[in-house]
């Protein structure tokens, strides 16, 4: 015969299984309420990105295009280290006089210095007398690529997918439009295009801009589109002026 209690354990028992399990769904349900309350809509995706731009010390960047425009002295290319000094140590690639050289640039104090083809030793230039943008500049936050991205409008996001290194990374990609002005940090003040530019961000889930791709009409030219990568973020060694 089974004991006298057996029943009243099991109720027990079923009463502490109840509770469990409601607790079970309530913690689901908190959880799935807070990663609803934490997922950011496409302005404050692109905002944050632009504070994680502003608060770095450095990143790595790099400019390219498949398509630079021709005929006019534009920018080509850039890729160096940035920090928020501002400086920048690297080279860019430009059009000018039919040619594309590469040239090594470094750009601290406000003042840019570059080793021009056909010359030995640094020489203070006005990156704009060449169509491309002073390069120290692109983390400023009023003027520079932070700017950019808190100017874009029509924010929408895309799907995620998987990037970076090793594909160690999720990206969100975000479409928008900006005014042609803002984007002269990129490509300089002369490059910049009138009218709306369209632009697609790659963005973290750190919040860090990976990408920045900006279609217009460049130098006056015919549509042209310029990526911007970012990578390192963090990574700033001490730039000085060239001797």
């Amino acid at each position: 015969m089974a004991p006298h209690h057996t029943r009243p354990a099991r109720a027990a028992a079923s009463r502490a299984s109840a509770l469990a399990l409601t607790g079970a769904c309530l913690l689901a349900a908190v959880g799935c309420s807070s990663a609803e309350s934490e997922e950011l809509s496409p302005r404050e995706a692109v905002d944050a990105a632009a504070d994680t731009l502003t608060a770095t010390a450095g990143v790595r960047v790099a400019i390219s295009t498949d398509a630079p425009p021709s005929g006019v002295s534009a920018l080509v290319g850039a890729e160096g280290t940035l920090t928020a000094a501002p400086a920048f140590d690297g080279s860019i690639t430009i059009t000018y006089a039919g040619l594309e050289p590469q040239v090594p640039v470094v750009a601290v104090d406000d003042t840019v210095y570059a080793q021009l083809p056909l010359t030995t030793g640094w020489t203070a230039i006005d990156p704009a007398d060449y169509g491309a943008p002073d390069p120290s500049l692109l983390l400023d936050a009023d003027a520079g690529v932070p700017a950019l991205l808190r100017a874009t409008t029509d924010l929408a996001a895309g799907s995620s997918q998987r990037g970076g290194t090793d594909n160690s990374e999720v990206l969100t990609p975000y479409t928008g439009t900006v005014a042609g002005e803002a984007v002269g940090a990129v490509v300089g003040s002369g490059g910049a295009p009138e009218g709306d530019v369209d632009v697609t961000y790659l963005i973290t889930e750190d919040g860090e801009l990976r990408s920045a791709e900006v279609t217009g009409e460049f130098y006056g030219a015919a549509a042209t589109t310029y990526v911007l990568d970012l990578d390192s973020y963090g990574e700033a060694p001490e730039i000085t002026a060239p001797q």
